[in-house]
């Protein structure tokens, strides 16, 4: 963990705060492509305990922090959180006030951005939701897009993939839409920063593999200039050759995935042939998706290689569920007997989850008994799609304010957060329950700066 002041961790270099005249992603490019292992890590989140927790961590590093939402957290018909992108802009903006993050340190993006949610529909229909969906995100303020067109709709041909052609024609409509809402923004906020894209045709999907190791499949080099090449095409057709300069990154996969209990690791060896041809790049960076769950170590090594991009959502949350169990377990330890109502925040969780099963039960598989530990801890924490149920937050805020009620004896806290025990016994953390909680979070994320920040 960075400590707060500690020079090596704070951001610097010719276009540092106050002075930033290019993205600072475009930055990482540049610097990746001098030869330097610099990257930056994705917090793929809209719960405000992970935000808050990743900002933290930005600000006592003095590093920028990249959030994205994703498609189906926030859009122009709420998500699953209920916010649009204006919505969740203002939302993070007021985080990072609240934090004590610097306005330039955040960087704002919008991830999977295409028919992702629509998929149900036709073609045009899905990609005239989409455009809007981009439209919202570019006129929010939001300058990190990756645009993702690489799914089917509903009359698309299910029997073969979406050929490079089909899905960057589709990608370029969805890049001429956001370019046409930057400049309505730059007209009304002349100093609004152009956004950067990210574009690509293997792109895992959100949320972890519902797949065998045997069947990820390293991409090729030459699948990948396919990629980019039909990619450009498309947006020269588009006259949208500025925006192209604007491209930063290209979605692959280099072999990196999880399920619901395995992580499938990074191997630098298999990925080589990859590697080599795009550190031969001049203009991209890879952005790696699904990084959960990797090592620290693994993580760095990806730096290194040229995945400058790491994204990483599944994981955060899943710090925040294993930190709220562990929190509820200190509750019951310590008030069971003393008549003060509990928070029964995993019961509540349970029974909602069990109320409403439509964003789990396809991906979770066995017995009562499998599917309900897969509830509580399948890394791809499907869990997460729950939180904004009010009755759950309730659980939660009863759960912290039962907490601070009490003083938490080091032997629970040893017993059950022995990092944070650490922390508190060194005078680095203060001993209440959120700061425990964001604590935890903040242990994830430092896997994250150890590989980008160092």
């Amino acid at each position: 963990m960075c400590k707060r002041g500690a020079g090596k961790c704070r951001f610097s270099g010719p276009s540092s705060r106050g002075k930033r005249k290019m993205h600072y992603i475009q930055e990482i490019v540049r610097r990746q492509k001098q030869g330097e292992a610099a990257g930056i890590y994705s917090c793929c989140s809209a719960n405000e305990y992970v935000l808050r927790a990743s900002m933290q961590r930005a600000k006592a590093c003095g590093t920028p922090l990249l959030i994205e939402a994703t498609a189906n957290q926030v859009n122009q018909d709420g998500g699953y959180t209920g916010m649009k992108p204006a919505d969740f802009f203002a939302f993070a903006k007021d985080l990072a006030l609240q934090e004590g993050l610097p306005e330039d340190l955040l960087i704002l993006g919008g991830d999977h951005l295409g028919p992702l949610t629509w998929t149900n529909l036709t073609e045009k229909a899905a990609m005239d939701k989409a455009s809007e969906l981009v439209r919202q995100y570019v006129e929010a303020g939001f300058t990190k897009i990756h645009i993702d067109t690489s799914m089917r709709a509903a009359d698309d041909d299910a029997s073969v993939r979406l050929s490079d052609e089909v899905i960057a024609a589709r990608g370029a409509f969805l890049c001429e839409t956001a370019e046409k809402a930057y400049r309505s923004r730059k007209a009304a906020n002349p100093g609004a920063a152009a956004p950067v894209y990210i574009i690509g045709s293997e792109v895992p999907i959100p949320g972890g593999a519902q797949e065998t190791e045997g069947s990820i499949s390293v991409t090729t080099p030459e699948d990948c200039e396919k990629t980019i090449q039909a990619f450009h095409g498309k947006f020269l057709e588009r006259n949208l050759s500025d925006a192209w300069e604007r491209v930063v990154g290209i979605v692959v996969q280099p072999g990196v995935e999880f399920g619901d209990t395995e992580v499938f690791d990074y191997d630098r060896a298999k990925a080589g042939r990859l590697i080599t041809y795009m550190k031969k790049n001049g203009q991209f960076v890879l952005e790696g998706h699904s990084t959960d769950y990797q090592t620290k170590e693994n993580l760095k090594c990806m730096t290194e290689d040229g995945i400058a991009i790491l994204k990483v959502g599944p994981a955060l949350t899943f710090a925040m569920r294993e930190g709220l169990f562990a929190l509820e377990s200190m509750e019951t330890e310590l008030l069971k007997d003393r008549g003060i109502p509990l928070c029964r925040m995993r019961d509540t969780l349970e029974a909602v989850m069990l109320e409403s099963p439509d964003n789990w039960k396809k991906h979770y598989h066995g017995d009562e008994a499998d599917l309900k530990f897969a509830r509580a801890f399948s890394q791809s924490d499907r869990c997460r799609y729950y939180l904004n149920d009010e009755r759950v937050k309730n659980s939660i805020e009863v759960l912290l304010v039962n907490l601070d009620s009490v003083a938490i004896p080091y032997t629970l806290l040893r017993q059950y957060m022995p990092v944070q025990y650490r922390k508190v016994r060194s005078g680095e953390l203060e001993n209440k329950a959120e700061a425990l909680l964001l604590d935890h979070i903040g242990d994830c994320c430092d896997d994250y700066l150890y590989a980008t920040v160092g």
